[in-house]
């Protein structure tokens, strides 16, 4: 037996022995406390040891709950009294409360200088200019709408990512909502549709068209024009964003656990509220390069001119180099492309999907940006960067990477006073903004919340500008992927770049002979299908790379 059986059989015998002797003989409530916990220490014991499914709960009767309890409190534990500033993921208490004071418009300074170890590993810097330059007005707006769109958008580089009503909760959308009304920024709505509670405040709307057609499908679940024209011709929807995969998850379709499904997330959604409402991994309008394209130049007649485009999740460099083949024999290109980053986002995800799939936000960017310069097509294609953003660095990072704004999802939750505990999955976030319980959502306050969106999204934009001016920059356009620094193992610094190498204007098209993968990649590339075989073998970069004296791309 462990010490723990014998523990509880000297209580279960002598222990109930001496609290009946200690009954008779005294009186008052002490006694009888004391039998009511030793014949409660007995039955919940004798449960553990004969029948109990745990084996823990068998060797160490009773105590083992306390295990149990100590375990459902681990994240709160470590994330309060154990880590410290810098070492927690996916945000540490750095970057969380860097994010709270700017919402909460306080001091965001610190003292007594880093606690960031700069000689660290691939740490990642900047180089100011001794002649430090103002950012113009003029530069503070990025115009998204290529030739064939009617209505182009004027977006700000920092704006609100996609989560969707259902994941977060009405209270949560209208606080995100009206605070990209006050801060000059959009809101993407998420592949859960265009719910009630965004359209209240009239806050601008990216409205995503998820692979369950969400908000603009039949009973059947088919793609529905009318239901799409509807809602597509608001004002307040600026621009249609097709999700064709995400961050989180790449290569799976949106879930939204049936916990989190109320009756109103069912009658806006289509769906029924008896199992976990799980979205098929392809979109079903746009299963090849070609079809895709051609459902963004019907959603763009349907929607009257207003800027159409796609998000993803880069994963096999040749598919999206079919897409941009695809782009030049049909003539139809997107307004935007949004890459969502490998590191994940607000959305539930199997362990293996987030952990292991998908090329990180700087990686895809610098990819995608390349791409469509050697494809000719960059002047026609803005790019939107999702991915892990909390700090103005973070932000001039994907700009300098080839991105023209830039989205965030959980960091605008943290403005609303997300705590990362994660339990967005489950329907029993603590501050009540990733839930569908109303006892917990009813809890934030719009108004309140929403000045700290607008507070956040304004103080980060306006540390983003200063670094830009600080590095003799007078527009983040100028940002290109060499200025910024990276340490190597060797505790040099090197300009940040990639395994394959920049490409210039037509250099695909063109078939010029590039160092690197391109010229294979663009060979398999196809248009009929997305699949195409990773038959490329990468090779360390430093290895293989001869230094180029060819200017870098711009955006």
């Amino acid at each position: 037996m462990t010490i723990m059986q014998k523990v509880y059989w000297i209580i279960a015998t002598l222990g109930n022995l001496l609290a009946i002797s200690f009954v008779f003989n005294h009186t008052g409530m002490l006694p009888s406390l004391v039998l009511i916990l030793t014949l409660g220490y007995t039955a919940i014991g004798y449960f553990d040891i004969f029948y109990s499914p745990h084996t823990l709960n068998r060797l160490y009767p009773v105590v083992a709950y306390l295990r149990y309890f100590l375990e459902s409190y681990r994240v709160e534990i470590q994330q309060y009294f154990i880590a410290n500033d810098t070492e927690e993921t996916p945000f540490n208490r750095e970057q969380r409360s860097l994010v709270y004071q700017r919402a909460k418009n306080v001091r965001d300074t610190i003292a007594f200088g880093t606690q960031r170890d700069l000689l660290e590993d691939n740490y990642l810097s900047l180089w100011q200019s001794l002649h430090p330059k103002e950012i113009d007005e003029t530069a503070k707006r990025v115009q998204i709408g290529g030739p064939n769109c009617l209505k182009p958008y004027q977006a700000s580089y920092f704006n609100i990512s996609a989560m969707s009503f259902g994941a977060l909760s009405a209270n949560a959308i209208e606080s995100l909502n009206l605070g990209a009304l006050k801060a000059g920024c959009y809101h993407n709505t998420g592949e859960g549709g265009v719910s009630p509670y965004h359209l209240k405040h009239r806050g601008d709307l990216v409205w995503q068209i998820g692979s369950g057609l969400f908000g603009c499908r039949d009973v059947e679940g088919n793609f529905n024009p009318d239901a799409f024209k509807a809602m597509a011709t608001k004002p307040q929807v600026k621009m249609i964003e097709i999700k064709l995969s995400q961050g989180a998850k790449p290569g799976h379709g949106g879930v939204l656990p049936k916990a989190k499904i109320t009756d109103e997330i069912a009658a806006i959604r289509h769906i029924p509220r008896d199992r976990d409402c799980v979205s098929p991994a392809v979109n079903p309008e746009c299963t090849t390069p070609k079809k895709l394209l051609n459902f963004v130049t019907r959603l763009r007649e349907l929607s009257e001119g207003k800027p159409i485009g796609f998000k993803l999740c880069v994963g096999n460099p040749v598919e999206f180099l079919g897409l941009c083949k695809a782009m030049i024999e049909t003539g139809i290109t997107p307004d935007f492309i949004t890459v969502d980053g490998a590191e994940g986002g607000t959305g539930a995800a199997p362990v293996e999907f987030s952990n292991r799939l998908g090329m990180m936000c700087l990686e895809a960017v610098y990819f995608v940006h390349n791409a469509l310069i050697g494809a000719g097509l960059r002047d026609k294609i803005k790019i939107i960067a999702s991915g892990k953003t909390a700090s103005s660095f973070d932000l001039l990072a994907k700009i300098a990477m080839g991105a023209d704004t830039v989205n965030a999802a959980r960091t605008m939750m943290m403005s609303l006073g997300c705590i990362q505990s994660r339990h967005c999955n489950t329907n029993m976030c603590p501050t009540g903004i990733a839930t569908q319980d109303p006892a917990r959502s009813k809890a934030i306050d719009v108004n309140a919340k929403s000045e700290r969106v607008k507070n956040y999204h304004k103080n980060t934009l306006h540390s983003f500008f200063e670094l830009v001016g600080s590095m003799g920059l007078d527009s983040p356009e100028k940002l290109q992927p060499h200025m910024l620094k990276r340490r190597t193992p060797y505790g040099l610094l090197m300009s940040v770049g990639s395994l394959i190498e920049p490409l210039q204007a037509n250099d695909l098209i063109n078939e010029n002979q590039i160092a690197g993968p391109w010229n294979e990649w663009w060979r398999m590339a196809q248009t009929e299908d997305f699949y195409s075989e990773d038959l490329y073998i990468l090779s360390p970069a430093e290895l293989t790379r001869t230094p180029s004296k060819q200017a870098l791309p711009s955006k």
